[in-house]
């Protein structure tokens, strides 16, 4: 088995999707309107409208209501991920701070509130983990 993706849904796709590019660096594929792809080498993070919910069942699921994950991306400086994002994001929820098990962490929510963590291994212990 391969984990594959995280779609979240969102009232405001291209706000989303401006804001994980902007976020990661990376440039979303976008499949018209509903719907938009952020691929990395490990994972994809999908962002689709609420008008695809009903293709699943209707009310299956909530824009901007998650309070129980966290989405998670490593990154090279989670620092200048930080400045980046600074003047963007309206809530940093910790500020980078370094981890007991070795990972330099930023925690904020995207424009929907979701949980975001980008970290970065600083640890010899947490980089041989991460490495590829």
């Amino acid at each position: 088995m391969d984990f594959v993706s995280i779609r979240i849904i969102t009232a405001d796709v291209n706000r989303l999707v401006d804001f994980y590019e902007r976020a990661t660096a990376v440039r979303a594929d976008r499949a018209g309107d509903d719907f938009a792809e952020l691929r990395t080498t490990s994972a994809t993070l999908a962002i689709a409208s609420t008008r695809t919910v009903a293709l699943f069942g209707p009310g299956s699921a909530d824009p901007a209501s998650n309070r129980s994950v966290i989405v998670e991306f490593r990154v090279d400086d989670v620092d200048e991920v930080h400045r980046n994002l600074t003047g963007v994001v309206d809530e940093f929820v910790t500020e980078p701070t370094t981890m007991p098990w070795g990972n330099r962490s930023l925690l904020l929510r995207d424009p929907d509130g979701n949980l975001v963590n980008f970290f970065t291994p600083v640890t010899p212990a947490a980089i041989a983990k991460f490495a590829r």
